[in-house]
């Protein structure tokens, strides 16, 4: 009796096995019991009957990512190609449709996303895909929430992750970048060089009047020394016209004798024709003959500063 139990008790244990299964996280499984739907079972343990219920397909509903790559023309003639990246999730409580309506859900997601980005980039300028690339993601969400969720899916997202357009129309923005940062950087330039000019133009302006400024005081000085000269020989009996011969022969000296130490002169050139000493004793009268005149002149300054100066005493 014992002989015939014992393989009645593993058949039995091995029925019992077999009908118990395990469903992981974020999974839902679909169980049909002779080829019809029976039920869903989600995350745990959990027993179906042997050679009766089946396990007809386990559903994901974590969520997916599928990326579609799209060639299209935009409106001012430019094949561009855009990468379209769409995350989907399988509703729970929609997992019957699913699983049923749909044979492949990714196909049916390419198909919708293929259309829409035919629809609108169309509509618009190259630069304007770069600009507008989120209203292009957000019209096929818009498309794909409308079809998908009929079917048990939720778009969660749509992101346009990259825009490729031909590689000759690259190389010509390239090429239209970098002439413009060329005449950006010749405009910047041509600016530089123009304070570098404008710099230099008033630092000249200002050495040439501290120079002329210079060269004013050093005349005053000189005709202030000349002065100072004049009343000092007119002081010790000799008068304006003496006075004015001696300092233009003695400065005369002193500028031949300034001439001789220099040590890159090697030559003086003297008149030495007949009619030089006639030339330089008219050219000295002359001399003599106006710096009398400035002589008096300068003495009838000096005795104007006198007069004032008295007056002024007694008052």
């Amino acid at each position: 009796m014992n002989l015939y139990l014992i393989p009645a008790v593993i058949f039995g244990f091995i029925f019992i096995i077999s009908g118990i299964f395990t469903v992981k996280q974020q999974t839902s499984v679909i169980i049909e019991r002779f080829g019809k739907f029976l039920s869903t079972r989600n995350s745990g343990l959990h027993f179906k009957i042997p050679m009766i219920d089946r396990i007809a397909g386990r559903v994901n509903l974590r969520i997916q990512q599928l990326d579609v790559i799209v060639e299209t023309k935009t409106k001012d003639d430019v094949f561009v190609r855009l990468k379209i990246s769409v995350q989907f999730q399988v509703i729970k409580q929609k997992v019957y449709d699913a699983f049923y309506k749909l044979e492949n859900p990714n196909d049916q997601i390419t198909s919708y996303v293929f259309d829409v980005v035919r629809a609108e980039v169309p509509k618009m300028k190259l630069d304007d895909v770069f600009e507008r690339k989120d209203d292009i993601a957000i019209a096929v969400k818009q498309e794909l929430n409308e079809a998908m969720v009929n079917y048990g899916y939720d778009i969660i997202k749509t992101l346009v992750t990259d825009i490729d357009p031909d590689l000759q129309v690259k190389e010509a923005m390239n090429r239209i970048n970098a002439a413009e940062r060329e005449k950006v950087a010749a405009e910047y330039e041509a600016e530089a060089e123009r304070i570098k000019i404008v710099a230099k133009a008033r630092a000249e302006a200002e050495s040439k009047r501290l120079q002329g400024q210079g060269i004013a005081d050093q005349r005053r000085e000189i005709a202030r020394g000349l002065e100072e000269s004049v009343d000092v020989l007119n002081n010790v009996g000799i008068n304006s016209q003496e006075a004015s011969a001696l300092i233009v022969v003695t400065q005369h000296y002193d500028t031949l004798q300034s001439i001789g130490e220099e040590t890159n002169s090697n030559l003086i050139l003297l008149p030495n024709s007949p009619q030089a000493g006639s030339d330089m004793l008219n050219n000295m009268i002359a001399s003599f003959t106006a710096s009398n005149q400035i002589g008096e002149e300068l003495k009838k300054q000096n005795a104007k500063k006198r007069n004032q100066r008295k007056n002024d005493d007694t008052l």
